[in-house]
């Protein structure tokens, strides 16, 4: 693609973005010291590219997915200062740098969905549950209250079914076995010692530390945490089509597909665009994804994003996914 054809499709997705109308070559020639004869020209040449298209007979042209593609790869330059962006998210993740990780993750989701006015989104991958203390509390004859710590400061509660026979001494004695010697470590690897030292225990306190760990579990699926999805309510190109808006939605409740999109970008360094009708990994056209990686110490451990129409302002909302994505990197790792 040559300079000029460049430059006007440039203005034409700008245009777009910002008024929502299709754009004629008669706007396009007030940029251009152009005639509005060689603009068409041009305009059908971005066509038969596949860049752009008429949504009407008489109508100017809109991009099409392919030209968003190619505008966000080729031809997008952020010109603005996001100085008070950064000020403003590195104002959220110092208050909130003390937090446990699913806090966090939440603020850093509802900081993306403010600035953008869309929906944030932070993926947590496939992290290894551990613990930092435990607890347990006799509810009845037969009924114990697991109180589990983790070291992000997490807490679960699990009810528990022992035999009637064990005792406030035992309960005690197995808490303390295990913040003595598995605290800090993975609960895989907690319950793989246990069952080596079985013969070393007591029965009754062997099975109940058996039975807490199992409850449990591995805790090795994805995390979503999601803020803002109402505000593509007020969407135009969403909420205008109500299949759109269900296909929308459906994507915020099947966490497990949504995390699998942003993973992606868990794989690559820097800002990933995913653009509806281009990406396969988007569901629907006119739907975008702008995702990035976020490291704690050097090691990628998870993804966050923006979810919006693909008529957005991609020259903002890059900048804040990747602000945000840096910040939280450096409040994970101090």
């Amino acid at each position: 693609m040559d300079d000029r054809s460049a430059e006007l499709l440039t203005k034409l997705i700008q245009e777009y973005i910002q008024k929502g109308q299709p754009v004629g070559s008669k706007l396009l020639a007030s940029y251009f010291s152009l005639s509005s004869a060689t603009i068409r020209n041009v305009m059908s040449d971005l066509e038969r590219l596949g860049l752009i298209h008429s949504p009407h007979t008489s109508a100017g042209r809109i991009p099409t997915p392919k030209g968003y593609s190619y505008f966000v790869n080729n031809l997008l330059t952020s010109k603005q200062n996001f100085y008070d962006s950064h000020e403003v998210i590195e104002e959220v993740f110092s208050a909130v740098s003390s937090s446990s990780l699913p806090e966090l993750m939440e603020s850093a989701a509802g900081i993306l969905s403010k600035l953008t006015h869309f929906a944030g989104v932070v993926v947590v991958p496939n992290r290894e549950m551990h613990f930092k203390h435990i607890e347990f509390v006799r509810l009845s004859g037969s009924s114990v209250l697991m109180i589990l710590v983790s070291p992000q400061g997490e807490v679960f509660n699990k009810i528990l079914n022992v035999d009637t026979n064990i005792s406030d001494k035992s309960l005690h004695q197995a808490a303390s076995y295990l913040n003595s010697n598995y605290a800090g470590l993975p609960l895989s690897e907690v319950r793989v010692e246990i069952s080596n030292q079985l013969s070393e225990l007591k029965i009754d306190i062997s099975q109940l530390m058996q039975s807490s760990i199992d409850s449990v579990g591995s805790r090795s699926e994805s995390e979503v945490k999601i803020s803002g999805q109402g505000k593509l309510l007020d969407s135009e190109d969403l909420a205008s089509d109500l299949t759109k808006l269900k296909k929308t939605f459906t994507l915020f409740e099947q966490k497990s597909e949504l995390a699998h999109i942003l993973d992606l970008a868990s794989h690559s360094q820097g800002v990933q665009i995913y653009i509806g009708g281009e990406s396969p990994y988007v569901p629907f056209q006119d739907l975008s994804i702008v995702a990035s990686s976020y490291q704690s110490n050097g090691k990628i451990i998870g993804a966050l994003g923006v979810i919006g129409p693909s008529r957005m302002a991609y020259d903002r909302v890059i900048p804040i996914v990747d602000i945000t994505a840096k910040l939280l990197s450096n409040t994970l790792s101090t």
